[in-house]
């Protein structure tokens, strides 16, 4: 049996993404992503607990995320974990578990819901709703490797 290794978030960013261009005009975005959950304890008292979660998007989406998101934006991000491992200066093995995103929705409230317009928009007015996977570039040149069947 194969196994499945699928994460979805739904979180506020914790600052504006890191993006970078890699060899090839590669984009690369990073950013820290929070989730909150909220649940009573025995006595009845509302506790909410936060966890953080690294979170890299890559090619369009790296460059959606340039584009649209900031800190404190609300996104739903849908991808899988990923760890890596380096060695630091004192040759200390160190260890990080990213979400490697593959789809990103953005759900902030609409800039201009007072025009009744379907789409959501940006401060310039650009229209983004149609903004889907056909959009961006495939992340390899053969994604059937990525097929579990």
């Amino acid at each position: 049996m194969r196994g499945v290794n699928r994460v979805m978030l739904i979180g506020n960013l914790g600052k504006d993404p890191d993006t970078q261009h890699l060899e090839g005009h590669i984009a690369v975005a990073k950013f820290p992503l929070a989730t909150t959950e909220t649940f009573k304890d025995r006595s009845g008292k509302l506790i909410s607990q936060t966890e953080w979660h690294t979170v890299v998007l890559w090619r369009g989406l790296a460059e959606l995320a340039q584009k649209y998101l900031h800190k404190g934006s609300l996104v739903y991000i849908e991808g899988r974990l990923r760890t890596r491992s380096w060695e630091d200066k004192e040759g200390n093995k160190k260890f990080a578990t990213e979400v490697v995103g593959d789809n990103l929705i953005m759900l902030d409230k609409r800039a201009d819901a007072s025009h009744g317009s379907h789409g959501t928009t940006t401060p310039h007015g650009e229209n983004i709703e149609g903004f889907n996977s056909a959009d961006i570039p495939p992340i390899s040149d053969s994604p059937s490797q990525d097929l579990p069947f």
